[in-house]
């Protein structure tokens, strides 16, 4: 084993692991440090965005990771909305993240968490120049000018020290890293214990029927001040998951969940529980995501209620943000500033995800549970209830998180980087590149180079050569890639195309910059 490495990652969930599959592509040598010899098999994180489905690709296990669903095609990622109980005559099938699909490369997927880390894990055992610690914890870190170290223990209670030139907390909400460097975290606690359960039953399949094809059952009951009751499915025909609130002094002893999941569906039916486990329903994101050497992702950084899918995706976005700036750092085209863009441009996107999206949703919800019900007026409700149908749309055609106030992009004055924003296929500084065929067929995502990529349509000689001069001289990864600007290309309403390495797009417009160099320079934070 060696001691000495690039990075040091701590834990080796699906964030940590990603990460390390990410810098491992990029040549940087790295540890992973991670207490559970295997993954929990909870499945929990399952709905992955079409963003994420984007890393997979970029990693080239976008395939393998579909192959490991359990669901099959029939089986939409969206779900049922009913109100009070599964049996009610009020509820509606709501289209949800499959309506952007046309606008990634990748259409979104669904399997338990657990099947995404087998197929990280696997692919990570290929890459020569990473090492894992699994069934190690991480007890201290400290950092100075030189580098940052992680004191390590076995479970046999063998001792170890892991030296690198950064170090990156993927541990979770509990971050013992997060905690060590100062970081603090502030958010909402909504004070309310809820509990998951895994369970078998066939018989809960057969009576939901009623529905077509589903992967979710939501229930808003008006008792409960918006917060989520919901069975989801892990294959179809026996294996469930639930989340519910229940009381503060609620134990896997002292209660009765059979009782509250026949509550919940409106009907009774046999099940066998595999697994009861308690969380607390609040949502937090940490003051800044680097201190020093040290930087945090994933649910270290941010953690929510699993409502909407937004944690592991979120913490996949930190690691494909995080891991080209570390690799462009060690390999010494990067700067410190680059290093910085990192907390500046991801912190915003879950502060606003958890406020506006999470939070807003909840105290939506529950406006509209305590206003509102058949009883009362039947007539009010059913048109309250038809109205409510209509919101789920919008809220998935206006989360599209962009980097617009980045330092190291060209956004508009005054731009801000937020989780809001909205669909369209034009080429926006800061924002996500949307997919288009080339000439040739091939998607532009098949042709985008592992570090920056320039868009060339039309473009003169001159331009194109600028830019490769301006990336010799910075010493800056440059893929050029040249096609005519026609058909689908039209739509970027830009034949000039600066992409990052995260598929976000740093610059773009339709003349020739007087300073192709100071371009490249500002996206590698060297500006």
């Amino acid at each position: 084993m060696n001691n000495k490495h690039q990075v040091v990652i701590v834990g080796g969930g699906p964030v940590g692991v990603a990460l390390a599959v990410e810098l491992g592509l990029r040549g940087v040598s790295c540890a992973v440090v991670e207490r559970r010899p295997e993954p929990q098999k909870i499945p929990k994180g399952q709905n992955l965005t079409q963003r994420s489905m984007e890393h997979f690709y970029a990693w080239g296990i976008a395939d393998e990771v579909r192959a490991s669903r359990m669901l099959p095609p029939e089986y939409p990622m969206s779900g049922i909305i009913a109100y009070r109980d599964l049996c009610s005559e009020y509820w509606y099938a709501p289209p949800l993240r499959e309506i952007v699909n046309s606008y990634y490369f990748q259409q979104n997927e669904r399997l338990p968490q657990y099947l995404v880390e087998y197929v990280l894990r696997k692919r990570l055992a290929k890459l020569a120049n990473v090492e894992t610690r699994f069934g190690w914890r991480a007890e201290t870190i400290e950092q100075d000018a030189s580098g940052a170290r992680v004191a390590i223990v076995q479970e046999g209670g063998e001792r170890d020290v892991l030296h690198g030139d950064y170090v990156v907390g993927c541990d979770g909400g509990h971050s013992i890293v997060r905690r060590q460097i100062g970081i603090e975290r502030s958010g909402s606690d909504f004070d309310q214990p809820m509990v998951l359960a895994l369970f078998r039953s066939r018989e809960l399949h057969e009576k939901l029927k009623r529905f077509p094809p589903r992967s979710t059952y939501r229930v808003l009951h008006p008792d409960l001040k918006g917060y989520w009751q919901f069975f989801g499915r892990v294959d179809v025909g026996e294996s469930w998951f639930f989340h519910s609130p229940v009381p503060a002094s609620t134990t896997r002893d002292n209660y009765d969940f059979h009782g509250l999941l026949q509550h919940v569906a409106g009907f009774s039916f046999a099940c066998d529980f595999d697994y009861v486990g308690f969380w607390d329903l609040r949502i937090e994101v940490a003051e800044k995501y680097q201190a020093g050497r040290v930087f945090i992702a994933g649910d270290a950084a941010h953690s929510h209620p699993p409502y909407g899918g937004y944690g592991l995706n979120n913490g996949l976005d930190d690691v494909a943000n995080l891991g080209w700036k570390l690799a462009a750092k060690l390999q010494g085209w990067g700067s410190d500033a680059l290093l910085g863009s990192y907390s500046k441009e991801r912190q915003p996107i879950f502060l606003e995800t958890g406020r506006d999206f999470i939070e807003a949703g909840i105290q939506k919800d529950a406006v509209f549970l305590d206003r509102y019900s058949p009883q009362k007026d039947k007539a009010e409700f059913e048109r309250a209830w038809q109205d409510h149908q209509g919101t789920a749309a919008p809220r998935v055609l206006t989360y599209e998180p962009h980097y617009e106030g980045s330092p190291i992009v060209y956004g508009p004055p005054g731009a801000a980087s937020s989780a809001r924003g909205s669909h369209t296929f034009k080429a926006r500084a800061g924002h996500h590149l949307p997919p288009q065929l080339l000439s040739s067929g091939r998607n532009v995502f098949e042709e985008l180079g592992p570090y920056f990529t320039l868009l060339a349509f039309d473009a003169e000689d001159r331009t194109a050569a600028a830019f490769a001069e301006a990336a010799k001289a910075l010493g800056v990864p440059l893929k050029i890639v040249r096609d005519s600007y026609a058909d689908g290309r039209a739509a970027y309403e830009a034949k000039l195309i600066l992409v990052r390495p995260d598929r976000y797009v740093a610059w773009a417009a339709d003349a020739s910059p007087d300073d192709a160099k100071a371009i490249l320079g500002k996206a590698a934070g060297r500006g």
